[in-house]
């Protein structure tokens, strides 16, 4: 394929560098898949369990008290948790909000090479 005077091209790694080869801490470039679903995930839980807290309890508790019935009779609560949790996926200070918490999570997991979940644990060790 390749004469024997050619040499094959290594290439750099597209998101290596940085202390321990994870990207570079102060790159603040999002990939497609942190835009469309890390980002997002972190709205969804945000606005859940801070936003829509109250909502999100009285969808549980009548979840709870229905039992096999619940998606029939819970209606009225899962409209008000989904029109709570729409309000804050439209609000755009939230969504900077949680994009600069993704940034410094991922600035520090870069910076550390630990990852937030290892934290967590070794704290509560």
């Amino acid at each position: 394929m390749f004469a024997s005077s050619e040499v094959k091209e290594e290439r750099t790694p597209r998101y290596g560098g940085g202390p321990h080869g994870l990207g570079d801490p102060d790159n603040y470039n999002l990939r497609k898949i942190e835009q469309n679903v890390l980002i997002p995930k972190i709205i969804r839980e945000r606005a859940k369990n801070e936003k829509c807290s109250e909502e999100n309890k009285v969808f549980g508790d009548c979840c709870l008290n229905t039992g096999f019935w619940m998606f029939y009779k819970c209606r009225a609560e899962v409209k008000g948790l989904n029109d709570c949790m729409a309000k804050w996926f439209v609000n755009e200070d939230f969504i900077k909000e949680c994009r600069d918490q993704y940034l410094q999570e991922r600035r520090q997991y870069r910076l550390t090479g630990i990852k937030k979940n290892a934290e967590v644990q070794k704290m509560k060790s």
